[in-house]
């Protein structure tokens, strides 16, 4: 179910499900964002909705709601 800009999240797994449920995982984002990796700290710049840390391979996504500020982006874990 798709419930807009409205959905809350307590974690970037869940963040990554909705993500990849509505099809946008491996669209690229409106503009690239500049973020630092949820598991290593490593700054990285995140391509699209779905995004690994390229020194860690962390899962991290964003929603498009949300895609406007690097501060919305969550870890969802090695490997998610």
């Amino acid at each position: 179910m798709h419930d807009g800009c409205s959905g809350s999240f307590s974690d970037g797994k869940q963040v990554v499900d909705k993500v990849r449920m509505m099809g946008f995982a491996p669209q690229p984002l409106p503009m690239p964002l500049q973020v630092e990796c949820g598991n290593c700290g490593s700054p990285f710049e995140m391509i699209y909705f779905e995004s690994n840390c390229p020194d860690c391979d962390a899962v991290h996504g964003v929603t498009p709601c949300s895609a406007f500020d690097p501060d919305n982006v969550k870890s969802a874990g090695i490997g998610y």
